[in-house]
């Protein structure tokens, strides 16, 4: 019922934001990949909130059980299922929303379409059902790295929080640069501005959007398929399952349709024995099969919707009325949507990494 995403490399995530816990179900994963706890918890230590000065104050510390798939350090082939417990819910916060529907929430959408919501935190609706994805893309880049491409770097960066655009070279920035700050952005000159902006917007009682840039580099050149799983659809539609996305696009994007073919087109060259391209402004796809250049996409989010001043709303008695925000949020996703943007480019290259593998027999 929409809980599931991949094809050879599936995941199930389960779980309520205000529930005992949340989690994920991974089938498909090959066996004898190493793989014990402390590999999940690194990139749910990055998503995790109460991270920072500029995250929600939340205080869990995300901590992944693995329950089964496992033996003696090892995964098995069978399916992995992985809980992380809710220890600092306060559901009391929502009490009102039990009877106010919370604007640009999922919360009338939910109770029209199932006659029936958790309106504790928003339920399945919450961010919080995205530890279930972090904890599975952890799994599926131990597969990348050790099956398919070893070389491959997945690095996501915070580009732009509201007006403020960073200046990010895509083609030099590391991990070290994009984690050595607090909203994750790849341009160390645009940190302080970032932060003081996130700040003043939550004194405000408001909240503010941005967009995540993204470079995967060494990609295997064939990733994808014609028609209908094209590698930058499947890419659309795995950022898109995020919360408070709005907009997706790859290479050059929308500004790509102000430009001609003479100027829009990435001629070939030889690199030695590779084909290379002397641009990327298809970003690193083409015809939805990857071509060995870099992948190139950016995501955007919205502002996040609950705010601590009065909206109009309406009642689950549908009648007009007003709702201030309670409890604790983000009063901006950018700097903790970074590691899900990369567990859900991860879970998306494994899947094609697995089917490009059954299919030719090998994954470039």
């Amino acid at each position: 019922m929409g809980s599931s995403f991949g094809k050879l490399f599936q995941i199930s995530t389960w779980g309520e934001s205000h529930g005992g816990g949340v989690g994920v179900v991974v089938d498909g994963c090959p066996p004898l990949i190493p793989l014990d706890e402390s590999d999940i918890q690194v990139d749910l230590d990055r998503r995790r909130p109460g991270q920072s000065e500029v995250t929600t104050p939340r205080n869990e510390a995300d901590q992944a059980e693995i329950l089964s798939g496992t033996f003696e350090g090892q995964t098995l082939g069978s399916p992995i299922a992985i809980l992380v417990r809710n220890k600092d819910a306060r559901p009391e916060a929502y009490n009102e929303m039990s009877e106010k529907f919370r604007p640009s929430h999922a919360d009338y959408t939910y109770q029209a379409k199932y006659g029936t919501r958790n309106w504790q935190g928003g339920g399945r609706s919450s961010a919080r059902e995205t530890i279930g994805r972090v904890a599975a893309a952890a799994i599926a880049k131990k597969v990348i790295t050790s099956q398919f491409a070893p070389d491959l770097e997945i690095l996501p960066f915070v580009e732009s929080i509201g007006t403020l655009r960073a200046n990010v070279d895509t083609a030099t920035v590391t991990r070290e640069m994009i984690e050595s700050n607090i909203v994750r952005t790849g341009d160390p000159d645009s940190v302080e501005a970032m932060i003081d902006l996130i700040k003043a917007t939550r004194a405000d009682g408001n909240s503010i959007g941005g967009v995540v840039g993204c470079v995967i580099r060494n990609v295997p050149v064939g990733l994808g398929m014609p028609v209908f799983d094209r590698l930058e659809a499947d890419l659309a539609k795995g950022m898109m399952s995020l919360p408070a996305t709005k907009g997706f696009e790859i290479g050059s994007g929308f500004a790509g349709t102000e430009m001609t073919g003479r100027d829009h087109n990435d001629a070939f060259r030889m690199d030695g024995e590779r084909v290379i391209t002397t641009s990327n402004r298809s970003g690193g796809v083409q015809g939805g099969i990857t071509n060995g250049q870099d992948l190139v996409f950016r995501v955007a989010f919205k502002p996040t919707a609950t705010i601590m001043t009065s909206q109009d709303t309406v009642s689950t008695s549908f009648e007009d009325t007003e709702l201030k925000g309670r409890g604790r949020h983000d009063a901006c996703v950018l700097p903790r949507a970074v590691p899900i943007v990369e567990a859900m480019a991860s879970l998306v290259l494994v899947d094609h990494m697995l089917r490009q593998r059954a299919l030719c027999g090998d994954a470039s």
